[in-house]
C-alpha cells in the first residue's frame, strides 16, 4: 500500500536536504568535538546520540497515539495539510542526510503522526521514500569522496530486500493500531540501546 501523491510530496524536500547534508554538512562537522571527562564525543558519537534522542522522541509519539484507532486516522484523510508534509520531508532529510540511515524510524511517526496516515499505509509509503533518498544520498557520499564497502553495501543491501518481503508479508496478519503499538516499542528500546551503547558501554 503506497500513496503516491504523499511520497512524492514528501520525498521531494527530503531528496534535497539529504543531498545537501551528506554532500556538505557531514563533511564539515569536526572529528571530535568536545571532552566530558574522559569521555571524547567524538563525530560518530554525537551523531548516534543525536539519532537516539529523536528515535525517543517518535517512540513516544507512536505509543501516545497508538491506542487511537485506524478509523480516526482515515477521518482525516481529505483534511492532510500537504505542506506540513513538505516540511516534514525537509526535517527528516536534513536529520537522516547527517546520521545516514534511520529514515524509517522518522518518516514513520511523521507521516501517521502528522501526516494522519493510516499505520500500514505509512509503512509502504516509507518505504518508497526511503529507497529514493537513499539512492540520493549516496550519490552525495561518492561525490565528498568517502569510502564505500561495496561487497558490504552488497551483502547489506540484498538482507534487506528479503527482510522488507518477509515484513511486508507479515503485515497483512497484524492490525495498523497493533502494528503501531509494537513500532513504538521496537524504536524505543533500540533509542535506549544506542545511548547506553555509546555513552557508557564504549566510553
Amino acid at each position: 500500500m503506497v500513496n503516491y501523491r504523499i511520497a512524492i510530496l514528501f520525498a521531494i524536500p527530503s531528496l534535497i536536504a539529504v543531498y545537501l547534508a551528506r554532500a556538505f554538512i557531514v563533511p564539515a562537522i569536526p572529528a571530535s568535538l568536545t571532552t566530558i571527562g574522559s569521555l571524547e564525543i567524538t563525530k560518530d558519537i554525537a551523531i548516534l546520540v543525536f539519532f537516539a534522542i529523536i528515535m525517543l522522541l517518535a517512540a513516544w509519539s507512536m505509543l501516545r497515539n497508538g491506542r487511537k484507532e485506524e478509523a480516526e486516522t482515515q477521518l482525516h484523510s481529505h483534511s492532510r495539510n500537504y505542506m506540513l508534509i513538505l516540511l516534514e520531508g525537509l526535517v527528516v532529510g536534513l536529520i537522516t542526510g547527517i546520521v545516514g540511515a534511520g529514515g524509517g524510524f522518522l518518516i514513520i511517526p511523521a507521516l501517521v503522526i502528522l501526516g494522519k496516515v493510516p499505520m500500514k499505509l505509512a509503512v509502504g509509503t516509507s518505504l518508497l521514500i526511503i529507497a529514493i533518498k537513499s539512492i540520493i544520498g549516496f550519490m552525495g557520499d561518492v561525490q565528498s569522496g568517502q569510502d564505500i564497502d561495496w561487497i558490504f553495501l552488497a551483502l547489506f543491501t540484498s538482507i534487506t530486500v528479503v527482510g522488507i518481503l518477509i515484513g511486508t508479508w507479515m503485515s497483512n496478519f497484524v492490525e495498523g493500531k497493533k502494528l503501531k503499538v509494537a513500532f513504538g516499542w521496537f524504536v524505543l528500546a533500540m533509542g535506549v540501546y544506542i545511548i547506553i551503547k555509546e555513552l557508557f558501554l564504549d566510553a
